[in-house]
């Protein structure tokens, strides 16, 4: 069965299936943020048609340097970004901020930081266990409503918890880990792919596993790749819904993940990939 290249977010908004994570770029000024402005500027050249972003990273100054790099966005970008975190001062510096005023006022700030009027793709990044979901999705709604989220999507829910809030409000997306050696996330997966909602696996490609891993190599070995591009290549192959978003502040590292698009793994080797997984739980993210 042939990979498709493109999928259509929402059944309107369509992107390239491989995307971009920005997590990873250095915001400091310096040579590092000028390194970042120059990847995140690449990765629109070589073609990457959606770059995730969030709040969370940096509290905001990852949203901004996009902005920097990128604004006026070409018209295919889609660049989605996650609300959910507010910054403390107290015990672990950050606290869940899905109550209605947070909600508003996260995305009012996360416009005015991607220097945007309307966000397509809005996502909560964590729910809210001290806020009702309703009160949370119904807030988002709202915010649709009145035209400054276009699409909202979750990260890191159950299946229950997906299914609870499709019974509020339309989901487009779903943000949870998952990797070819990191499957926990399963049966989300698949209950996207029952409703032809979007799927983008963070840490796509597990920490370290790749050039570990025996098959992996051999297969990397068969097919002139690295280890990394069978991982994405595999995603690719997995599932019509999944949107890998790999990271990286290397241009060398952004060529290869790029070019795993195109990476074509026979039937042998996908059940040979199939065949591996790992249980083990990844850190917090």
């Amino acid at each position: 069965m042939p990979v498709t290249t493109t999928f259509r977010i929402g059944g309107d908004l369509e992107v390239r299936r491989l995307g971009f994570g920005a997590m990873r770029l250095p915001t400091e000024p310096g040579e590092a943020r000028a390194a970042s402005l120059a990847v995140a500027r690449r990765a629109v050249e070589l073609g990457i048609t959606l770059i995730d972003t969030a709040h969370l990273y940096g509290w905001g100054a990852n949203e901004e340097l996009l902005a920097e790099a990128l604004h006026p966005y070409p018209e295919d970008l889609l660049i989605t970004t996650k609300i959910g975190f507010a910054q403390t001062t107290e015990g672990e510096g950050w606290r869940h901020a899905g109550r209605p005023d947070d909600i508003r006022h996260g995305v009012d700030q996360a416009l005015r930081r991607l220097r945007l009027d309307r966000i397509e793709l809005l996502q909560l990044h964590r729910i809210d266990p001290e806020t009702p979901l309703a009160e949370q999705l119904g807030t988002l709604s709202e915010l649709r409503s009145e035209g400054k989220v276009g699409r909202i999507g979750l990260s890191e829910v159950t299946v229950a918890e997906l299914d609870e809030a499709r019974s509020i409000v339309d989901i487009v997306s779903v943000q949870n880990r998952y990797n070819l050696l990191d499957r926990e996330h399963e049966p989300v997966l698949k209950a996207c792919e029952a409703a032809d909602i979007a799927f983008l696996p963070w840490r796509p490609v597990a920490p370290g596993a790749a050039d570990a891993n025996a098959e992996m190599n051999a297969v990397a070995s068969e097919l002139d790749a690295t280890p990394t591009q069978v991982a994405l290549a595999w995603l690719l192959a997995h599932s019509p819904v999944i949107l890998p978003i790999p990271g990286t502040a290397s241009p060398a590292h952004l060529e290869e993940n790029v070019a795993a698009a195109d990476l074509r793994l026979t039937p042998d080797q996908l059940f040979r990939l199939d065949g591996l997984f790992s249980s083990e739980a990844a850190a917090p993210r």
